[in-house]
């Protein structure tokens, strides 16, 4: 259980870096530079240990591929670094949880999966928990602009959790149905994804003279820290924990990463954190209990099928 705790704690620590780091650096250079990175490491590793063969990819797979860098590691990350340079960390964290939800909605406008009253119910509630921090932007955020009721900042996390959702559905597809290994797969995308956030952040008129970094040297120490704690830590003891816990657990242990994010901006950040954070989280925490249990309830059900139609 420890381990878990320690799982969520790393990823609430990775909001805190990158807003911390946005101090010494340009948002879109520091998404290229970590992401090309930790996609160069993963590919020097896939070639040492499984030789330049478990890089080889076909023609009609290309297009996947380029989908999953675009939409899990390019389009994810640009909206979510600039989301976090324009709001609280531990705001991001939350809107960021809304994960388990979207990835709901999707299932069920695309790939036509079908929805019960009760998880309807859990993602309005989820939904509903956040309109007490939607009500307490800050002055920073409202600077961006807004659409509605909401900042474009707010919008902006929110374009992250969707093209994470349809990024985690392209990495599915490619280990499922292509056979690619998830190091392959990741290693690719990360290398090409950063290589797009690179030319984002020079076309995008960030100060490239020589790069854009203000203070080399805690933009180095931070960067090889996230990597540390993303893409070797965090990669390898999920999938570990993942054979000790179910989905479901990981799932309801995750919604601790906010309140941490929270801990961590306000005593590295100086971030304040208002009454109306906690509603949302006990709101949404309710809606994702609520959503999960039936989702529980589905898959007994499921499987008693399976068996009375099998016998």
């Amino acid at each position: 259980m420890h381990l878990v705790i320690l799982l969520y704690v790393l990823f609430a620590t990775l909001f805190t870096l990158q807003k911390d780091t946005l101090s010494y650096c340009e948002p879109f250079f520091l998404v290229g530079s970590r992401m090309l990175f930790a996609g160069l490491i993963l590919t020097a590793y896939v070639l040492i240990k499984h030789k330049p063969q478990a890089l080889k990819i076909k023609a009609e797979h290309i297009k996947a591929i380029a989908l999953l860098a675009i939409s899990n590691i390019y389009l994810t990350n640009i909206f979510e670094i600039w989301a976090i340079k324009n709001m609280v960390s531990s705001k991001a964290c939350l809107i960021y949880s809304l994960s388990p939800f979207v990835a709901a909605l999707v299932a069920f406008f695309v790939l036509k999966e079908t929805m019960s009253r009760k998880k309807l119910i859990g993602m309005l509630i989820g939904f509903l928990g956040l309109l007490p921090i939607v009500f307490t932007q800050t002055q920073q955020e409202l600077t961006t602009g807004r659409f509605l009721v909401f900042t474009l900042a707010e919008l902006s996390i929110l374009g992250a959790v969707f093209c994470s959702v349809y990024g985690w559905i392209m990495l599915k597809k490619l280990m499922v149905e292509y056979k690619y290994s998830p190091l392959v797969a990741n290693s690719l995308s990360m290398s090409l994804g950063g290589t797009l956030a690179l030319l984002h952040s020079y076309y995008a008129g960030e100060n490239w003279a020589p790069i854009p970094v203000t203070d080399m040297q805690p933009f180095i120490i931070n960067t090889i820290i996230m990597c540390t704690i993303s893409n070797l830590i965090c990669y390898n003891l999920y999938g570990y924990l993942l054979k000790r816990f179910s989905a479901t657990f990981m799932s309801f242990a995750g919604l601790v990463t906010p309140i941490f994010a929270s801990l961590f901006g306000f005593l590295w950040l100086q971030e304040v954190v208002t009454w109306h954070f906690y509603v949302s989280i006990v709101l949404f925490s309710l809606g994702l209990v609520i959503f999960y249990r039936e989702e529980i309830s589905q898959e007994k059900d499921f499987r008693a099928k399976t068996v009375v139609d099998a016998a």
